[in-house]
């Protein structure tokens, strides 16, 4: 599904310059869960934007099936990235000015796929607010955004998701709830997930863990 050979990515010039990731070479295969646990500044986020294609490493190549990230120009990173990639991050990242089912709505809009509508209606249905999808992300709780982020990631049927702290800024009964959700649905679609996190437990729930330490894996 994934492979990454050999990457490395720093920051700065000169004598300021930081090495964030030291040569990562991983596999991540089809329908997996993996957990990227380490301390912060370990390089857990970097390598996920990385994987993402959010960001652009120094050296060596990450692979999406036969696609090589760094050999795709950014409209075609953006095309890929749109059709193979759902990603669900810690801020929820929802456009303010859309309506709940607008949200989950628009990537399916901008692919134009010809059932949207009828799509983000099931979705919101799945993620149990069908009752509160006219409302903007300024009316919705955090754990209520966060469902609606997981919808809109996942819409698409990506082929792999990406998941950055998505309980951190939940509180402990609710970040549960809403990981049972995204647990749920990546089982029920066979979706790749990786996901980066602190959580010890919720690390568990995944079927690999890796560990980052220093930019190296342990």
């Amino acid at each position: 599904m994934m492979k990454l050979i050999n990457v490395k990515k720093n920051y700065g010039l000169g004598l300021s310059r930081l090495e964030v990731l030291k040569g990562i070479t991983l596999e991540i295969q089809t329908g997996e869960t993996l957990a990227l646990v380490g301390k912060s500044g370990s390089g857990k986020s970097t390598l996920l934007s990385l994987m993402a294609g959010l960001d652009q490493l120094d050296e060596g190549e990450i692979w999406v099936d036969d696609k090589c990230l760094g050999k795709l120009n950014e409209k075609e990173l953006t095309i890929f990235r749109a059709i193979n990639m759902g990603i669900v991050f810690q801020q929820f990242h929802l456009v303010s000015t859309l309506t709940a089912f607008e949200n989950i709505l628009l990537p399916l809009s901008l692919l134009k796929q010809t059932d949207a509508i009828k799509t983000a209606e099931e979705l919101i249905e799945k993620v149990g607010l069908a009752s509160r999808g006219g409302h903007l992300p300024s009316e919705l709780s955090g754990g209520e955004c966060q469902r609606v982020a997981i919808a809109r990631a996942l819409a698409t049927k990506p082929k792999i998701l990406f998941a950055d702290e998505p309980s951190g800024n939940l509180d402990e009964e609710t970040g549960e709830k809403v990981m049972d959700l995204l647990f749920k649905m990546v089982s029920d679609t066979n979706t790749t997930l990786v996901l980066v996190t602190h959580d010890k437990d919720l690390s568990k729930r995944c079927s690999r863990i890796v560990h980052l330490e220093h930019g190296s894996l342990a």
